[in-house]
């Protein structure tokens, strides 16, 4: 990224207080800047942002799409630099290009698998599968990961054994715990 000197819009001190956490002790701008944010509210989301988590892992910046912000900690202040949008929009696009790629090409790995698993060869097995999982919940209830650990099945392989019993109304959903949701047979 090449800094210049008229992409900086606006410099904020973020302090530590140690009574009300993190409040903004100054602000300037620079070059009449239209920076939308209200840095009053925002000290703390841009002070955990970069000091919080994990001592080594910690952001140098964040891009937002009108700004990006810079920061550099200094004790338990943090020093916030903002600046306007720069050209590498173009290499988040193709960056986000990328990621869409790779998205696509894991899901249709899932859905081979998926169909792997279920074709006309593995169909007795799923079909057994189906009769156990039935019998199983017949009297009691499962998560679904745990129905997955039981039948050392894959995520997608699981959702679509539930899935095709609850639509034959051979099993029902009966709450969740957490995330999961549990399960037991009709």
């Amino acid at each position: 990224m090449n800094f210049d000197e008229k992409d900086l819009m606006s410099v904020a001190l973020v302090g530590f207080d140690l009574i009300n956490g993190p409040i903004l002790k100054w602000q300037q701008d620079f070059h009449q800047s239209n920076l939308a944010i209200n840095l009053d509210e925002f000290a703390a989301n841009f002070y955990l942002a970069f000091k919080g988590g994990n001592e080594g892992i910690k952001p140098k910046a964040i891009l937002y799409d009108d700004f990006a912000i810079v920061a550099f900690p200094r004790g338990l202040e943090l020093c916030c630099m903002f600046l306007k949008p720069s050209d590498d929009t173009y290499q988040l696009t193709q960056l986000a290009k990328v990621a869409e790629r790779v998205i696509l090409r894991k899901d249709t790995e899932e859905e081979q698998t998926a169909n792997i698993n279920t074709n006309s060869d593995l169909g007795q097995e799923v079909t057994e599968v189906e009769r156990i999982l039935v019998n199983l919940l017949r009297n009691t209830e499962m998560s679904t990961p745990e129905l997955r650990r039981a039948f050392n099945l894959n995520n997608s392989q699981i959702w679509k054994i539930v899935t095709d019993l609850e639509e034959r109304k051979q099993l029902k959903r009966t709450g969740k715990h957490g995330r999961a949701i549990c399960w037991t047979a009709s």
